[in-house]
């Protein structure tokens, strides 16, 4: 983990599609961050990240000047700048700097800065769906569904855990029974190449909700259809679903919550992650109830042929602390502050 770095205060952000954390964080002791500050905003309602940091530290006034800066943002990071596929605008390190006043600031995947941050969560921050043996110094897996699906492994290198970028969420979509097959026909005739994250995020769950709805599978009443229309879909569908008011989208999150074991137990044997496989993102928490239930998550992640068994000891945690990728910018913030000592 990072270092006290003198007790300076450093900057971090988890820069998303739809939200956007930021904070400002000191140590507390060599291995405690103390959050000073912490707001979020909405992505959509700012022109750019750098207009966003900017009215953040405007309202936490000068009391607090940072001397390290780093941030998460979903998408490859390239020449210190993100442009990522589900991000209303581009990320630049060099302009966030500039608002923050420093010579620099740290940018990476928004996975990897979550995978960072595993390191600063606490027991109650997790929801353990498979118990397990996590082997010390065993391989992490990261499969995140939100706006879109975000993936990273980490690996121990003799003193912590190193993360590494993943876009594995743009791999194909691999369907798993004949109704997934129709479901993939569907969508290729909308989109041609059919993505993970198109069946594996927000937008993936309403995309299964619509078709199951045009090949009949149950009616959508009326109050659901409204509620569709004024709301956002997957949450209205992922609510319905779990309070037991809508057949369809029962059906819906039964099958997103498939599609999620099954993606979770390649990414589990891409990595080899007897460190444990980790669900993060917006949706995991707020659909537990479906993970839990009647064991579809993990009969899918089991579903692996000659492996099954090694992947019956592997530990699954969903992520219940929706700050994890902030800590693990503030993590990485400290490493630069550090570095200037």
């Amino acid at each position: 983990m990072g270092a006290d770095a003198g007790m300076s205060v450093v900057l971090a952000g988890d820069v998303g599609g739809t939200k956007t954390n930021l904070g400002l964080f000191r140590w507390k002791g060599p291995r405690t961050l103390v959050a000073l500050a912490v707001e979020s905003f909405f992505s959509a309602d700012f022109r750019g990240a750098d207009e966003m940091l900017a009215e953040f530290l405007k309202m936490r006034g000068q009391r607090a000047k940072p001397s390290a800066a780093a941030f998460g943002a979903p998408g490859p990071v390239r020449d210190g700048r993100v442009r990522g596929v589900n991000l209303p605008w581009p990320v630049n390190a060099e302009a966030l700097a500039k608002v923050a006043g420093l010579r620099g600031a740290g940018l990476m995947n928004d996975l990897v800065a979550n995978a960072r941050g595993l390191d600063a969560l606490k027991p109650r921050d997790f929801w353990t769906l498979n118990r397990g043996f996590c082997a010390p110094g065993g391989a992490r897996a990261l499969v995140s569904a939100g706006t879109g699906l975000g993936q990273a492994f980490a690996f121990w290198d003799g003193s912590r855990y190193r993360a590494v970028p993943s876009e594995a969420g743009h791999s194909d979509f691999g369907p798993r029974d004949r109704f997934q097959i129709r479901l993939l026909e569907h969508l290729m005739k909308e989109y041609g190449h059919v993505s993970l994250e198109r069946v594996l995020s927000g937008p993936g769950l309403h995309a299964i909700y619509a078709f199951l709805k045009k090949e009949r599978f149950a009616r959508e009443p009326r109050w659901l259809g409204e509620e569709l229309d004024n709301g956002d879909p997957s949450a209205v569908i992922a609510s319905s679903a779990i309070a037991g008011r809508s057949a369809l989208c029962a059906r819906a999150l039964e099958v997103f919550v498939e599609i999620y074991g099954a993606a979770a137990g390649n990414a589990a044997l891409s990595g080899w992650a007897t460190g444990g496989v980790f669900l993060g993102g917006g949706i995991a928490p707020k659909i537990l109830p479906a993970l839990k239930r009647g064991g579809v998550f993990m009969r899918a992640f089991l579903d692996k042929g000659r492996h099954a068994d090694h992947l019956a000891r592997m530990p699954v945690r969903v992520i219940l602390n929706d700050r994890a990728a902030l800590l693990g910018a503030a993590l990485a913030a400290g490493d630069r502050a550090k570095e200037r000592l």
